[in-house]
């Protein structure tokens, strides 16, 4: 039997190793967009799902394919829900991921609520006109640490403290990462979805 192919709105090969994982029991490939121009598309939306939605639409638009597309960021409730849609770019469009992990950290400064997450939110389009999305979303709790720690992460997860294994998310193990994470529990709470669309045997 041949594989359902998608095409995944994004170029990333360890996050195309990730979804392929997780979805090959499901007889579904997941396949690159084209890291070419027309495949940039602007995240204009103000809400995860949002960014989701167009990242998937367009990719399923020029590729004619369905498309699974993520969006992913911190939320951090003490500061208005920031860095948020925009924790890529929180310390400006040039800005590194340094840039934005020290910015956090000066604002966190302002609070004594440390509380945040993580958010990912996954959207699988059946073509570029599909009204009604499937969509999936996984949350990591934790809190704002002090300072950084930790080499095995990238973004905020130095300063990502994750209460139930006692260190940063830097400080995980890839494996232990992907298990817990939020981008782990979304593609979990996909992988149903994905079964039931295509008559697959959940447990596959």
């Amino acid at each position: 039997m041949s594989s359902k192919k998608i095409i995944l709105a994004s170029g990333n090969a360890g996050k195309l190793h990730e979804f392929n994982a997780a979805f090959s029991t499901l007889n579904i490939e997941l396949i690159p967009q084209p890291n070419t121009a027309e495949y940039a598309v602007a995240e204009t939306g103000t809400t995860f799902v949002e960014n989701a939605i167009i990242k998937a639409r367009h990719a399923s638009y020029l590729s004619g394919m369905p498309a699974l597309a993520d969006d992913s960021g911190l939320i951090v409730p003490a500061l208005n829900g920031q860095p948020g849609v925009r924790s890529a770019r929180y310390a400006g469009e040039q800005a590194d991921s340094l840039d934005n992990l020290n910015l956090l950290l000066k604002n966190m400064l302002e609070t004594d609520d440390k509380s945040a997450h993580f958010y990912c939110c996954l959207v699988f389009m059946r073509h570029h006109q599909d009204p009604d999305p499937i969509i999936a979303k996984g949350l990591w709790q934790g809190h704002i640490a002090s300072e950084s720690s930790g080499k095995n992460g990238f973004g905020y997860d130095p300063i990502f403290y994750v209460p139930t294994h006692h260190c940063t998310a830097a400080e995980l193990s890839q494996d232990v990462k992907k298990a817990i994470s939020h981008r782990g529990k979304a593609i979990e709470s996909m992988r149903p979805l994905l079964a039931d669309e295509y008559n697959i045997d959940r447990q596959a």
